[in-house]
């Protein structure tokens, strides 16, 4: 029988309110609240009980998608499930559950980076806290370790598979573009799988560049199956979606592919049933064995070794731009929505804006925080904890990562430090570069998360680098003319109206 995984990218971006904790509501999401809630309706509830009809139009059953399927969800998404919808949330961690009895031991549910950062563009330290809290978030959901974590976008380059390796990962899920060469075990003859010929019906070995011989797991999914379910209206009906599937079956042992969750349900309405009638019934009828990444690793252990592409200048390549990481970058031609004639210039700026203000923050929090911190970036990795737990000691947290029993104001402003590199990491949410205007939702709430940052810097006593942050952000050019530029669109939907007020009379308070 040929093996099939499918594997859903369940994912939003943190959208809560910095300084309330709460969603407000969003534009475009009507008759809903705002898009989690929206999405939730059209696609991660309705998975959870999709129907299989038989005769006479009659619902034979209801089965729980993410049972069948491998997947993952942003970590920010589920803590958001949890608070608002629980019994989404636990039918999720359900299936897990279900799987891991009838896949050997191995759950469907994979890890993510945190914040979903572009981790190829993020520097050392960032790097390792969006994955080492990926992981930590999953161990407290899932109650076990991960197998694999999903980068965001997919987006890699060699240092970032090998701190997976580092990280005890043991398979990654990477898109057929991003291989570069591969070879036999113990062979010295490389062969170039550039322009996405790798052959995607087997596993592969990333070595670790230390030689250490240390490595990881590496699958390509495949390129034109996920190109046809996610753009090419594959999901019209299940007939359509077991067709594709029987035509990547013809190159090889492993059907396995890879798109965005959401592709069932709400970029297609009733994926979600297309997709529970193929895999329940059709698929299985037509030859397929369901199975996910963990399960065929043991009985196809990966033996040719990989090495990837890692794109423009070294810096990265990912599934979602054609220039590498160049969406995250710059002006690099790739877009969703807009208008004729709009371009997206301001995506330098803003990451040049964003990369200031978090170096700033963090030689702030590694001064002070050598003050109540043994190690302040350990520190930072393990607050995590206190993310994942509100009912955690603080007290008792700050006495293990300070060495001793700190004074209360030691302790606040301890927690200042920690939650101040908690908005910094999520300035850098890839959703901010996504889109086409620098005036879109996604970018506001980066931008949001950068004013709580100037916000708790202030709190901190320390200089503000608000001046300096609007002086790049003016460089970002909005595509609307009454928008103005990025710093207008901080000033006017992302700063609070106290923050701005306060700079003036400040402003004011030194001319007199």
């Amino acid at each position: 029988m040929t093996a099939l995984i499918v594997h859903g990218h369940f994912y939003q971006p943190p959208r809560e309110n910095p300084w309330t904790g709460n969603v407000d509501r969003e534009f475009g999401a009507d008759p809903y609240h705002d898009w989690n809630e929206r999405i939730h309706a059209e696609c991660y509830v309705p998975n959870t009980q999709a129907q299989i009809i038989g005769a006479q139009e009659t619902i034979e059953r209801t089965v729980n998608n993410y049972e069948k399927i491998s997947f993952n969800f942003g970590p920010t998404l589920l803590s958001w499930l949890q608070r608002w919808h629980p019994q989404t949330y636990s039918r999720i961690l359900e299936a897990d559950l279900v799987s891991r009895k009838t896949r050997g031991g191995h759950g469907n549910a994979i890890a993510q980076a945190y914040g979903h950062a572009i981790l190829p563009l993020a520097n050392d330290q960032d790097r390792l806290t969006q994955v080492v809290w990926g992981v930590a978030d999953f161990r407290h959901r899932f109650g076990r370790e991960p197998e694999s974590l999903w980068l965001p976008e997919t987006a890699c380059d060699n240092r970032t598979l090998d701190l997976l390796i580092e990280q005890h990962l043991r398979f990654v899920i990477l898109a057929p573009t991003q291989a570069a060469r591969r070879k036999a075990a113990g062979s010295d003859e490389w062969k170039s799988v550039e322009n996405g010929s790798i052959d995607t019906t087997k596993a592969y070995r990333y070595l670790h560049q230390d030689g250490s011989g240390r490595s990881i797991a590496v699958f390509f999914y495949d390129g034109p199956a996920a190109r046809a379910i996610a753009f090419e209206k594959a999901l019209v009906s299940s007939e359509a979606l077991v067709a594709v599937f029987g035509r990547a079956a013809a190159r090889g042992p492993l059907v396995n592919v890879a798109t965005d969750g959401e592709t069932y349900g709400h970029h297609f309405k009733f994926g979600d049933l297309c997709l529970a009638h193929a895999l329940e019934i059709e698929a299985p009828d037509e030859g397929f064995s369901i199975t996910n990444y963990g399960q065929y690793l043991d009985q196809y252990p990966a033996e040719l070794e990989v090495q990837i592409n890692e794109g423009p200048e070294g810096e990265g390549m990912s599934w979602s731009c054609a220039h590498g990481v160049g969406r995250w970058l710059r002006d690099c031609g790739c877009h969703t929505g807009g208008e004729s004639g709009w371009n997206q210039a301001w995506r330098g700026p803003l990451r040049a804006a964003l990369t200031f203000l978090g170096d700033k923050a963090a030689g702030h929090f590694e001064t002070l925080g050598s003050n109540v911190f043994v190690d302040p970036w350990a520190a930072r990795n393990a607050s995590i904890d206190l993310v994942l737990d509100q009912q955690r000691s603080r007290e008792e947290f700050l006495h293990r990562q300070a060495g001793r029993w700190l004074p209360t104001i030691d302790q606040v402003r301890a927690l200042t430090l920690l939650e101040l590199q908690r908005n910094a990491l999520l300035m850098f949410t890839s959703c901010g570069w996504f889109f086409s205007e620098v005036s879109g939702i996604e970018t506001i709430q980066v931008m949001k998360y950068a004013a709580r940052v100037i916000g708790l810097l202030a709190e901190l006593g320390l200089p503000s680098p608000r001046g300096q942050f609007l002086e790049m952000l003016a460089e970002a050019g909005s595509n609307l003319k009454d928008k103005g530029t990025g710093a207008d669109v901080y000033r006017r939907y992302a700063e609070p109206t106290s923050v701005a007020a306060q700079e003036v009379g400040d402003a004011e308070a030194k001319l007199t």
